[in-house]
């Protein structure tokens, strides 16, 4: 277990290490066995972080030319669907020099261009291949060793657990990926996920798509693609990280950037958030107020919508009072205001927002245009 904490809010929470960490020392500990029969119990890997990982090898098996051994997935304190899985290193003798790195089961394999590995290769990122080369030539020089070998990564439990990750939504057939950039895992990383939204828009962008459809998550794939009817097939995923996704979508040269999201996100926007998480800004019932105030909303139906737990409850209240359609309008008026602005002159930027109960509520003044761009193909 890896005993290295970072202070995340008010607590201490521990870090693990990536899926590539455990493949390079699982392929150390594997070549070791091959190359001296020696079967280590643990072995020390440098992280590129520059920390320190002490890995305990597991399940050692060996036969003509060949062994193996695993590694279990520490993910330290981090929600990762990977932790507690055995990630298993195969090496084999060959007669070409240098080491050959390949994925096995449960490990995916590319479809689609834009990602870190080319089409047709194992999904193992560059940093853990490297890694994994490190790794196995030092116990190569060790034993003296001047063939060849090549090492098969693989995870039984990885195409199970493919269905929990971005994998299928970015081309990756089979299973997971072998990932890490610092070898380590950071709990509850803000970075981890803001990296997955940029993968997702290059991957996109390598595929030529020139104008990208986003949605925070669920609800707004399953509004877009059932009552408006838009094609999902490049839609991109910015969860909390609105800013982010708007930031990266105009580096990247994106034409245009449509947002469908539900009323409860979006009008955090329109307040000025570009980080909708429930921690980090809510003001959903003062913007609400606001724009009911504006639209000469009562003082009584001001309190009721200030009282409100959910935007859907003060829809209804709003759509009693004959003011629903006038307060959306100026919502939808602060949200194109707030989006144009951060995603500047270069980058079209529209929205559509909708209530689960109530169906569309409202949208910027260009939207129309861009769902025109992401509508199915009859």
């Amino acid at each position: 277990m890896l005993e290295v904490y970072i202070p995340v809010g008010n607590k201490q929470l521990r870090c693990g290490y990536t899926t590539g960490t455990c493949a390079a020392a699982a392929a150390a500990g594997a070549a070791r066995l091959l190359l001296t029969g020696q079967r280590l119990p643990a072995v020390v890997i440098d992280t590129p972080a520059g920390i320190t990982v002490e890995a305990e090898l597991l399940e050692h098996a060996a036969g003509p030319g060949w062994a193996s051994c695993a590694v279990q997935k520490d993910g330290g304190d981090d929600p990762d669907v990977t932790d507690g899985t055995l990630i298993f290193a195969r090496v084999e003798q060959t007669d070409a020099p240098g080491v050959v790195i390949d994925g096995g089961t449960g490990v995916g394999r590319v479809t689609r261009p834009g990602l870190d590995q080319p089409v047709g290769q194992a999904a193992i990122n560059s940093t853990p291949r490297r890694m994994i080369s490190r790794q196995v030539e030092e116990e190569m020089v060790k034993a003296g060793c001047t063939g060849g070998l090549a090492v098969t990564i693989s995870v039984p439990q990885g195409e199970a657990l493919a269905g929990h990750t971005f994998n299928p939504r970015l081309g990756i057939e089979g299973g997971i990926s072998i990932l890490g950039t610092s070898g380590i895992v950071r709990p509850m990383s803000e970075a981890a996920l803001i990296d997955s939204l940029y993968l997702e828009q290059e991957q996109a962008r390598a595929t030529g798509v020139t104008d990208l459809l986003v949605t925070p998550g669920n609800y707004g794939d399953a509004f877009a693609e059932e009552n408006l009817g838009l094609d999902l097939t490049h839609r991109c995923t910015c969860s909390n990280y609105l800013g982010h996704a708007i930031d990266h979508a105009a580096g990247l040269g994106f034409r245009s950037f449509l947002l469908v999201g539900h009323l409860g996100k979006l009008i955090k926007v329109a307040a000025g958030s570009m980080n909708t998480h429930s921690k980090v800004a809510d003001g959903r019932r003062e913007t609400l107020t606001a724009h009911a105030a504006l639209a000469g909303g009562s003082r009584e139906l001001l309190k009721a919508l200030f009282d409100c737990p959910t935007t859907d409850a003060g829809v209804e209240l709003l759509k009693k009072a004959g003011l629903l359609e006038p307060v959306m309008a100026s919502i939808a008026q602060a949200l194109e205001e707030v989006l144009r602005h951060r995603a500047g002159p270069d980058l079209a930027i529209e929205a559509v927002f909708f209530s689960n109960q109530y169906g569309l509520l409202g949208q910027t003044t260009g939207a129309e245009t861009l769902l025109a761009l992401h509508q199915h193909q009859s």
